[in-house]
C-alpha cells in the first residue's frame, strides 16, 4: 500500500508542465505582440528582445519600454477507464473524467531597450515557465483507482466498495530576468548576446479526506473505524482458533494455519493505520539557474533573417515538504524534504524570416526546436521521450493606416510523446494555436495592443490493457487540454 502514498504525492506532478504556449517547460507567449502573431523570429520591434534580441538594434534611437498583462484560462481533461471505478459510491461507470482548472490572472511581462549608435541595451522581464494555479477537485484516475485498490485489497474482509473525497492544487511560477546587448556589425547585419536567470518558486497541496468503505450490509463505514473493528475481529478469531485446538475441536496444525492467515491481514492492515485519517501533504519548492542567449539578425533587401539560441539552464529545485524520509518507490523522492532535484529548462533553437512584401504589410515564419532529451528532469524523465518538440509558426501584419495595425499567426507544436512519458500527473499533447489583435498609435510615443489566443489540442490516448476480443479499452486514459489568453499591452518610445 505505499503504492497509495505514492500516487497521492505524484498528484503534485500534475502542474509541473507548462501551462501556456511554448515547449513542455516553456511558456514562448512573452508579449502582447506574440499573442497577435506568434511568428515573431524574425520580426524587428521591441518584444524582439525575447523573441528577436538582435534585430532590436534597427528600431529606432532612444529609449524604448513595454509593459504586458495576459489573462490565461486553461483546462486539463483526463478521461480514464478502470473498471475499479465500479467500486465508488459516486460512480456508475468504469469510464470517468477527471478535469483540472488553470487560471492565471495576471501573467506580467516587461520589455526595454536603449538604443544609441551600433548598441541596443536590453533588458526583459517574463514568466518563461509555469504561470500558473491547477486544481482538480476530485483528484485524478490514478488517485482514485489506489483507493479503488484498497476495498478491492479488502474483499476478503467483506469490504464491497470504496469513498472518499480527493482534491489537489498546484501553483508554479519562473520568473524570468534577461539582460543583453546586441551590437550593429554593418547596416544590415547584427549579433546578440545576453543572460537569462531564471527563479523558480512552486508550491503543491494534495488532500484526501473522509475514505469509507461499503461493507456487505450496503452500508459505508469511515475507514479508521473500519480499520480498528477489523482489527479487533482478527485478533479474536485468532483467540478462538487457539482455544479450539485447546478444545481438541480442530488439530494445532489447523489452528496455526488460521493464526497465520490472521496475522497477514492484520500486517495488511497495519500499513493502511497511516491512511486512517485521510492524508494531507504540501511542497514548496524553490530554485535558481543561470544560462546564456546568442542571437543574430541579417537584413538582406526586402528579407530579414534571424535566429537565436538559448542554452539549457540547469536548475535544481530544493524541497520544503511534509516527506521527510525516502520512501521505496523513486518517483516519490521528488518531494522529499531537504533534497534538490533537476528541474532544466531545455535549450531552444528559434529560426525566422519575415518578408517585407509592400511598406506596412509583412509575412512572418519561424521554427523552434526545444533541446528537451538533453536536459535533465527528476529521475531522467527526458529519456522517456522520442526526441525534442518541434513548432512551425506562421503569421501576417498589416498597417491599415498610420495609427492602426492588425495582425495574425498560427503555430503548430509536436511532441515526441511515448506511452511511458505520458500520465495523467504531468502530461502535454500535439496543438495547433491561433491568435489576433490590433494595436493602435496614439502619437509617436505611446501605442496600445489588444490581443487574444487559443490553443486546440489533440487528444493522446494511452491503452494499458485491451479486451483480446473487441478491442475495447479496459484499463487506459485519454489526454487533452484547452487554452485561452487574453492581454493587453503599452509601449512608449522617448
Amino acid at each position: 500500500m505505499i503504492k497509495f502514498r505514492f500516487i497521492v504525492l505524484s498528484l503534485l506532478l500534475a502542474v509541473a508542465s507548462s501551462t501556456f504556449a511554448g515547449g513542455i517547460l516553456t511558456n514562448t507567449n512573452q508579449s502582447v505582440a506574440f499573442l497577435k502573431n506568434p511568428a515573431r523570429d524574425a520580426a524587428i520591434g521591441l518584444d524582439g528582445v525575447y523573441s528577436n534580441p538582435a534585430g532590436v538594434i534597427f528600431m529606432p534611437e532612444g529609449f524604448h519600454l513595454a509593459i504586458n498583462w495576459q489573462y490565461a484560462h486553461q483546462t486539463r481533461t483526463i478521461t480514464s477507464t478502470n473498471p475499479l471505478f465500479l467500486l465508488g459510491k459516486k460512480n456508475d461507470s468504469a469510464t470517468k473524467v477527471f478535469e483540472g482548472i488553470a487560471d492565471a490572472p495576471v501573467i506580467p511581462s516587461i520589455q526595454a531597450a536603449w538604443n544609441k549608435g551600433k548598441w541596443s541595451l536590453q533588458f526583459n522581464f517574463s514568466i518563461p515557465g509555469g504561470g500558473g494555479v491547477c486544481e482538480f477537485e476530485n483528484g485524478l484516475g490514478s488517485f482514485e483507482s489506489a483507493v479503488a485498490m484498497i476495498g478491492k485489497q479488502l474483499e476478503p474482509l467483506g469490504v464491497q466498495g470504496y469513498d472518499c473525497n480527493a482534491y489537489m492544487r498546484g501553483r508554479q511560477y519562473y520568473f524570468g530576468f534577461q539582460l543583453g546587448a546586441a551590437y550593429k556589425i554593418t547596416p544590415n547585419l547584427s549579433v546578440y548576446g545576453g543572460l537569462r536567470a531564471l527563479y523558480g518558486n512552486a508550491s503543491y497541496k494534495a488532500r484526501m479526506s473522509n475514505i469509507q468503505v461499503k461493507m456487505a450490509t450496503d452500508t459505508y463505514v469511515d475507514f479508521g473505524s473500519f480499520l480498528g473493528s477489523a482489527t479487533t475481529n482478527i485478533n479474536k478469531q485468532m483467540w478462538q482458533a487457539d482455544m479450539a485446538a485447546n478444545a481438541g475441536l480442530i488439530s494445532h496444525e489447523q489452528a496455526a494455519a488460521a493464526k497465520a492467515q490472521g496475522q497477514a491481514a492484520l500486517e495488511q492492515l497495519e500499513t493502511l493505520q497511516k491512511y486512517s485519517q485521510g492524508v494531507n501533504l504540501m511542497s514548496n519548492q524553490e530554485g535558481f539557474g543561470i544560462a546564456p542567449i546568442l542571437g543574430i539578425d541579417w537584413r538582406v533587401g526586402n528579407f530579414n533573417f534571424a535566429a537565436k539560441y538559448e542554452f539549457n539552464t540547469q536548475m535544481k529545485m530544493k524541497n520544503n515538504s511534509t516527506l521527510e524520509k525516502a520512501m521505496e518507490i523513486e518517483a516519490v523522492n521528488k518531494f522529499q524534504d531537504g533534497t534538490k532535484v533537476d528541474e532544466d529548462a531545455p535549450a531552444l533553437l528559434a529560426a525566422g524570416v519575415q518578408w517585407t512584401v509592400t511598406p506596412g504589410v509583412n509575412l512572418n515564419l519561424g521554427y523552434h526546436h526545444y533541446f528537451d532529451t538533453d536536459a535533465h528532469w527528476y529521475n531522467h524523465n527526458e529519456k522517456l521521450l522520442d526526441g525534442g518538440t518541434n513548432e512551425y509558426l506562421a503569421g501576417a501584419e498589416w498597417d491599415i493606416t498610420d495609427k492602426i495595425n492588425i495582425s495574425a499567426g498560427g503555430q503548430l507544436t509536436r511532441y515526441q510523446l511515448t506511452d511511458e512519458y505520458m500520465n495523467d500527473m504531468s502530461f502535454v499533447v500535439n496543438s495547433y494555436s491561433y491568435g489576433f489583435g490590433l494595436t493602435y498609435k496614439f502619437n509617436n510615443t505611446v501605442k496600445a495592443s489588444i490581443a487574444y489566443f487559443q490553443t486546440n489540442y489533440e487528444d493522446y490516448d494511452r491503452v494499458s490493457q485491451a479486451d483480446p476480443t473487441t478491442g475495447a479499452t479496459i484499463v487506459g486514459d485519454s489526454f487533452t487540454r484547452s487554452n485561452r489568453v487574453l492581454g493587453l499591452g503599452v509601449e512608449i518610445s522617448l
